[in-house]
């Protein structure tokens, strides 16, 4: 039989577990007890992190910022188009972006699961995208015609051929809304080069590489799922510069093309716009006023030859000349009213293209006077 702990020894050990002060244990009629010696607390000082130099952060705060707003907008993307596929309504969101080992990552995973790895023409390696089961078999059985109600129980098996297929559009939106979200940074060129239902028979990296592990929540009815994507860092390395610049952003500004022009043109052209023809400005005395008649002329100290001013909503544009057409009255537009930007811009040109002193006469000429204005 072991040693018996003293009454002492246990009143020590009650006080290293409690600090907080505790009755004598013993018998009333017992020998005095020895009282426990008092625990010193520590002092509250600043507050200190645990680092693991076996594991390193080498993603950057600012990297793994960048990292969460640009998986935010495919998270949006992705679950709207998987809501169009399946006719549901389908919510993905976001959960965490973390750094962490790979095999951390791997046993973290359920098995069997649905392991899709990910061939990048862009990166130089491999990402990973996996699909738990607790979301791919309702998507699957939505797919197939299954109603709102929701599976009993989630089969612990491996995908069928016929369950793969069905799962590869699933892919296919991912895919295509990682390559939407990462086209500012770089042109991903994903497509899908293995599946697999047991994670740890895919090995990409060592185990101790730090990876970038991005979870997202798909919410579809009352079943909710987790998708995983996992980026190897030493894949992403070469584009750490883009990731940490501070002009980066995920919604960058894009360029108008071409067909959002012709659209733009098209519905600004069939707008409809207030337009006035001012004839003249003069003053008159109210007795004047109500003593006008038919056939009286009104004088102005407006030329005949100045022409009429157009006003289109409310900012004169252009100057006019008054006809009639089919017996109708109507304008001729001869010229563009000059506005104060207007002018400001001609004079900047003329001072850029006027030469420097010295410069050779047969680089002062200027255009021809006849070329007609746009």
């Amino acid at each position: 039989m072991g040693d018996v702990l003293s009454q002492s020894e246990v009143e020590t050990l009650l006080a290293a577990l409690d600090p907080a002060p505790r009755s004598t244990i013993g018998a009333a009629s017992g020998p005095p007890s020895i009282s426990p010696t008092p625990v010193r607390r520590r002092d509250s000082g600043p507050q200190i992190s645990v680092y693991d130099f076996k594991r390193p952060e080498r993603v950057s705060k600012e990297q793994m910022r960048a990292f969460q707003a640009l998986h935010e907008g495919f998270s949006r993307e992705f679950g709207a188009a998987l809501s169009g596929m399946l006719r549901a309504i389908v919510e993905v969101k976001l959960i965490s972006v973390d750094q962490l080992t790979y095999s951390e990552f791997v046993f973290s995973l359920e098995n069997p699961t649905c392991f899709n790895l990910l061939e990048s023409k862009g990166l130089e390696g491999h990402l990973i995208l996996d699909l738990s089961p607790s979301i791919i078999f309702p998507i699957v059985d939505r797919l197939l015609g299954g109603g709102k109600e929701s599976i009993p129980s989630i089969p612990s098996r491996p995908l069928t051929e016929i369950e793969l297929q069905l799962v590869s559009r699933i892919t296919a939106l991912v895919i295509q809304g990682l390559e939407s979200a990462w086209h500012n940074v770089c042109n991903l060129g994903l497509r899908v080069s293995q599946i697999e239902s047991n994670p740890q028979l895919v090995q990409i990296v060592p185990p101790n590489e730090v990876i970038v592990l991005v979870s997202f929540e798909i919410t579809m009815g009352e079943v909710r799922g987790i998708m995983n994507l996992c980026i190897p860092f030493n894949t992403i390395e070469p584009l750490s510069g883009k990731l940490s610049a501070d002009t980066w952003s995920a919604y960058q500004k894009k360029g108008l093309d071409a067909r959002q022009r012709v659209i733009l043109e098209d519905g600004l052209s069939k707008a409809a716009v207030k337009l006035i023809v001012n004839l003249a400005h003069t003053t008159l005395t109210a007795r004047d006023l109500a003593h006008l008649a038919v056939g009286d002329v009104i004088m102005t100290e407006h030329p005949r030859e100045d022409g009429l001013e157009v006003v289109v909503e409310g900012c004169p544009m252009f100057m006019a000349k008054p006809g009639a057409v089919k017996g109708k009255k109507a304008i001729r537009v001869v010229s563009m009213v000059a506005h104060s930007r207007d002018v400001l811009r001609d004079k900047l040109k003329a001072v850029k293209e006027t030469p420097a002193a010295g410069a050779s006469p047969a680089n002062t000429s200027s255009p021809p006077s006849g070329k007609a204005a746009k």
